[in-house]
């Protein structure tokens, strides 16, 4: 049984004619970005170097573990090239636990 309801489309046809130009394609070959920000991360601190100081003193301070040094040089590796050459009035930022 047939459905009488049904639309019958059989005999449309389309055609498209357009005088329009192409869109260009977008150019983002000039596009930059930089992010410029002082906001902390939730729960990181700063600390700013003492004489005598080492990672594994701050860590110490900060974690209750001098071995934890290496996520204090991790999360400062743009300051510091070699964790056992930090310098005095350097501020360091100290990870969250």
């Amino acid at each position: 049984m047939a459905n009488e309801n049904k639309a019958d489309f059989s005999g449309v046809t389309a055609k498209v004619d357009s005088s329009a130009a192409p869109a260009q394609k977008a150019d983002f070959s000039g596009v930059t970005s930089s992010v410029d920000s002082t906001a902390q991360v939730v729960g990181e601190q700063q600390y700013t170097v003492k004489s005598g100081d080492s990672l594994s003193r701050i860590a110490k301070h900060f974690y209750g573990d001098g071995n934890a040094w290496n996520r204090i040089f991790e999360a400062n590796r743009d300051l510091l090239k070699d964790p056992d050459k930090i310098q005095p009035g350097q501020t360091l930022r100290i990870p969250p636990k």
